[in-house]
């Protein structure tokens, strides 16, 4: 292939990354679908692709579709046991953050409410909502009609829409300041003022470091606030299971704020916020090595603000 070829690819690679990882979301899967692109560019007669951007997106989505519909990963989605790979701040992967529609479409929340969607209703909602594809461009994509890739992307905001709390955008700073309350509340053991900075339909969702097959689910308030307590609590047996006594910095992870517990500089645990309106709607608890390794990655090369908590 020759060197133009290459560099057209290149100046198109991170776009695909980012489209394939709100496909997948999955860093790792999204990054063999970049790659599976560019074999195909690659054995292309490239001579009659008219727009080479176009062919690419659409060769990425449909490697992403294939993917998304193929046995394994119905297996391992029906398992009860998927959650998305999170992406630390600043990580090319999350692709554009201009408007609102776009930060929210990478938010761990929203891309775990994607998976109650059809492969096609994802397709459409991403391309539709993250990239601003016309939809007589998703129609060209997806060999569909303009009309389908409308009822695609009306479906699928509804189901969103009907399983999601959506006030103000927080800022960061307040977010922020809201996280070290809660994480204050955690570790002290004052369940009351724990309580009170969830909302009452809150969730929380956790791996359970990967220890078991299924995900952990929590609904109530109440029921967070227990999760939360029991979680942040120290002991022996978490210390040695982090290989330490970790210490918990605040950072953003996929555009919200996160508690990520570091031992000797790895990341061993994050949990990422999501909050509307001076509370907490959502928890997400990842401890599992494989979906940490490319928020670790980045973490190594990032300059962390001073731990919150220096030693847990």
């Amino acid at each position: 292939m020759d060197s133009a070829a290459i560099d057209r690819f290149e100046a198109s690679r991170g776009r695909l990354a980012s489209l394939a990882y709100r496909l997948l979301g999955s860093a790792a899967d999204a990054e063999d679908a970049v790659q599976d692109t560019f074999l195909r560019w690659q054995a292309a007669d490239r001579e009659r692709v008219e727009v080479p951007e176009a062919w690419l997106t659409k060769v990425v989505t449909n490697l992403c579709l294939d993917r998304l519909r193929s046995a394994q990963a119905r297996h391992e989605r029906a398992a009860g046991a998927w959650l998305p790979e999170p992406l630390l701040e600043g990580d090319p992967m999350l692709g554009p953050a201009d408007t609102f529609e776009q930060r929210e479409s990478v938010s761990l929340a929203v891309l775990t409410l994607l998976e109650r969607l059809s492969p096609a209703e994802r397709a459409v909602y991403v391309l539709r909502e993250a990239f601003s594809y016309s939809h007589a461009e998703i129609a060209g994509i997806l060999d569909i009609t303009e009309s389908a890739s409308q009822q695609h992307v009306h479906r699928a905001r509804i189901r969103i829409a009907a399983e999601r709390r959506r006030g103000a955008e927080a800022d960061p700073t307040s977010a922020r300041r809201v996280v070290e309350e809660f994480l204050a509340a955690a570790t002290s053991g004052r369940t009351e003022r724990l309580v009170a900075l969830l909302t009452a339909d809150v969730t929380a969702v956790s791996d359970g470091a990967g220890l078991g097959k299924r995900l952990l689910r929590y609904r109530t308030r109440e029921r967070v606030a227990s999760y939360v307590r029991a979680g942040f609590k120290p002991t022996p047996a978490k210390r040695r299971l982090a290989g330490g006594s970790p210490a918990m910095h605040i950072a953003l992870v996929n555009g919200s704020p996160a508690v990520l517990a570091v031992v000797d500089g790895r990341v061993v645990g994050a949990v990422a916020f999501e909050i509307s309106d001076g509370k907490v709607t959502s928890l997400h608890g990842i401890a599992a090595a494989d979906r940490l390794a490319r928020l670790n990655e980045a973490w190594r090369q990032h300059e962390p603000d001073a731990p919150v908590i220096a030693a847990w």
